[in-house]
């Protein structure tokens, strides 16, 4: 891969990751400042259903922040864009829609095949 290459894609995974830090800090600061204060119990339902949505949406989220890290990792490793399955370049067009991926399409479609076939 071109060096062009790598430093556009560690530009947008850095602004990727800056901008799932940011909104993790803001949820954590929206919960920090909410008040408990709800005499309503249909207030405090949708209250707590709202914030449960919000934490799991957090939570892949901060799984989205690991996978980032871990391509930052290969693109300093000089193994970024290497399909981890057959080890064969993974082409530029899929790793501009999903920079952190591990596999290139034709590996990544044999896996879900085996995925439909086995029921994982």
């Amino acid at each position: 891969m071109k060096k062009q290459d790598l430093d556009y894609f560690k530009m947008v995974l850095n602004d990727q990751l800056a901008a799932l830090i940011d909104y993790a800090d803001h949820t954590v600061q929206g919960l920090l400042d909410v008040t408990d204060n709800m005499p309503d119990p249909l207030d405090r339902a949708s209250f707590e259903s709202d914030r449960s949505t919000l934490l799991r949406i957090r939570d892949r989220e901060s799984y989205l922040i690991r996978k980032i890290k871990r391509a930052l990792d290969r693109l300093e490793d000089g193994t970024f864009g290497i399909c981890e399955f057959c080890g064969k370049e993974i082409s530029i067009e899929r790793l501009k829609v999903r920079p952190v991926t591990l596999h290139c399409i034709k590996c990544k479609t044999k896996m879900e095949k085996m995925e439909k076939v086995s029921g994982y």
